[in-house]
Formats: structure tokens, C-alpha cells, sequence
């Protein structure tokens, strides 16, 4: 019962914090300067067929009436039409999800095997040579923008070695060994930009695991430290990792806009990009709702793995606070 109730609890804040964000992206969008049926119309239209056009696209109601209707078709899984194209944004945006998500899927998955096992020698070595050159290492792959990886590894395995592809996207479905190789370069940019993050947070919970009378104990009986670590410090590790691989999934989510642009990958962050240049607010609105719904939905993941991985904060969601501290 109390894992139900830390459930429902965790999906109404999510519930209320998307619907605060949906008032603060529709705010945000409607106050950016320019008028949608001016750009349509172009500088040459006149004021009473701008108006005109105002009025049909329904952007002479006021904010609030328009942004409940707004709202509502969201509510239904619509996000309006393309303000310059007339295209329904739902299906375009769609068809752009999946090259976004590998993108942002391939790169954690390359940034946790690289920082784990980085992370944990980094910690075990930490008073060696060894375990410091790691911990360089990583600050200096956190101080170095993932546009700027990518271009390098452009120049050198696609314009010097010509291994990889420089640019391009081929779906799955047609040539899974093409898309393969087409995301190489972009996955590599991201995903080593995030181990050197990552590698620091995993260092860091794992000295905190050393620490520990749990892990003295089992180095007491005899176990080595690799396998002490193994044993007890990977779980007890879990939360701060957890919690790290979350934040880290919305930020790739906002590094992969500048990566598509990068490498032409037609996923959501060129969309997003190509509507900004067009001044195509319709499409912006709802691309940066999506991608907060996102952000916003692993945050609620992570809060529920915490409570899977860690039976204490169950006992003191059921509980109360006053009622753990009573005990």
C-alpha cells in the first residue's frame, strides 16, 4: 500500500509541475517579439489582411482563452498546426522523436559503460598517479563543448581516415547497419562529453562507499577491494548514480538540438531550430513542451527508483516525516 501511495503521489507533482510548465512555455513563447501572420504575410501585407489572417488563426482572443484551447489539445495529443507550412506539428514531430531518442539513448548507454568502470579505478586509485590522470581526464572532457567533440572527430574519421560518414541519417527499418553508422559520430560527442560527468559523480559515491564500516568489514574478512566494491558498493552507490544518470538524460535531450544540427540528424532538435529561424511559434511551443514533459517525466522515473532501490523512503513517504523521527 505505502508503494502505491508513493506512487500517486510522485505522478500529481508531476501532474502539477507540467501544468506550471505548460503556463510558463505558453508565456514565454507569446511574449517573444514579431507577429506569426505578419511573417506569414511578409513586410508588403496590409494591415487589414494581417488582421484578417490574426482572426482566423484565432490570435486576436485573449491569452488566456487561447492558451486553454491550447491546452485542451494537448490534452487530446494536438499540437496545432505549423503557422508558415500549415501542417499538422503531431505527426511531423513524431517522425522526428526516434532519431532524437536513439540519439540520446546511444549516448548514455556509451556514457555509463565508459564512466562505471572509469569512476570505480578512479576511486580505488584515487591516492595513485593513475586515479588522478582519470580525475584530469574528466574535468577536462566536462570543459569541452559536445559541438566541439563532434567537429573533431569529423576532421579526423570521416574527413582524414574516412571510416565514418560526416553527416546524414538512414532509418532503421531501411539499413540498420547504415543508421548504425551514421550515429557513430554523433553518439561518440555526446556520450564522452557526459562520461567525463559522469566519471566525476561515480568517483565521487564510490569514496563515499570506501569510507563506509560495511565495506572495512568485508576488506577485513579477506575480500579484495574490487570485490568488496562489486559486492556492497555498487547498490548502496545506486542512488547517487541514479540520480546523476536522470539529470544527465535532460541535458543530452538539450545538448542532441546542437548535435542534430551538427551532424543534419532530422530529429527534434533541428526541428526545433528550423521552426526558431522561421519564426514558426506554433511548432516551437510544442516541440519545448514536449521536451519539458520529458525532462519532467524522468524526474519522475528517478524518484521512483528511488524508492524502489532504497525501502527508507518508502517508510517515510507512508509514514511522515514527524511520525520517522518519533521512531
Amino acid at each position: 500500500m505505502s508503494i502505491a501511495r508513493a506512487l500517486l503521489r510522485r505522478l500529481a507533482v508531476f501532474a502539477a509541475s507540467w501544468l506550471v510548465a505548460s503556463v510558463v512555455v505558453f508565456g514565454l513563447i507569446n511574449l517573444l517579439p514579431g507577429d506569426v501572420a505578419g511573417v506569414i504575410l511578409g513586410s508588403s501585407a496590409k494591415p487589414a489582411d494581417i488582421a484578417a489572417l490574426r482572426q482566423q488563426m484565432g490570435l486576436d482572443l485573449p491569452a488566456p482563452l487561447r492558451y486553454l484551447h491550447w491546452l485542451g489539445g494537448l490534452l487530446h495529443g494536438d499540437f496545432g498546426r505549423s503557422a508558415i507550412g500549415g501542417w499538422p506539428i503531431g505527426p511531423q514531430m513524431a517522425s522526428t522523436l526516434g532519431v532524437t531518442f536513439s540519439l540520446v539513448l546511444l549516448s548514455m548507454i556509451v556514457a555509463v559503460a565508459v564512466a562505471l568502470p572509469l569512476g570505480a579505478f578512479s576511486a580505488m586509485r584515487r591516492r595513485r598517479a593513475s586515479g588522478a590522470v582519470v580525475s584530469g581526464l574528466s574535468q577536462l572532457g566536462m570543459s569541452v563543448p559536445a559541438f566541439l567533440v563532434g567537429l573533431a572527430l569529423v576532421l579526423l574519421f570521416a574527413v582524414k581516415l574516412h571510416w565514418l560518414p560526416a553527416s546524414g541519417y538512414t532509418p532503421l527499418t531501411q539499413d540498420p547497419l547504415d543508421w548504425l553508422r551514421r550515429l557513430v559520430l554523433p553518439v561518440l560527442a555526446l556520450g564522452i562529453v557526459q562520461a567525463a560527468v559522469l566519471v566525476r559523480y561515480v568517483r565521487g559515491a564510490f569514496v563515499d562507499v570506501l569510507s563506509q564500516d560495511y565495506f572495512r568489514t568485508a576488506r577485513a574478512v579477506g575480500w579484495t577491494n574490487r570485490r568488496a566494491l562489486m559486492r556492497h558498493g555498487v547498490r548502496n552507490a545506486g542512488l547517487q548514480i541514479i540520480t546523476v544518470i536522470g539529470l544527465q538524460l535532460a541535458t543530452l535531450l538539450v545538448g542532441a538540438v546542437v548535435i542534430e544540427s551538427v551532424f543534419v540528424l532530422p530529429g527534434m532538435g533541428k526541428m526545433l531550430l528550423d521552426s526558431v529561424a522561421t519564426h514558426d511559434l506554433p511548432v516551437v511551443q510544442a516541440i519545448v513542451m514536449v521536451l519539458v514533459t520529458l525532462i519532467l517525466a524522468i524526474n519522475a522515473v528517478v524518484d521512483m527508483a528511488y524508492a524502489a532501490i532504497d525501502p527508507r523512503l518508502r517508510s517515510q513517504t507512508s509514514t511522515g516525516p514527524d511520525e520517522g523521527a518519533d521512531e
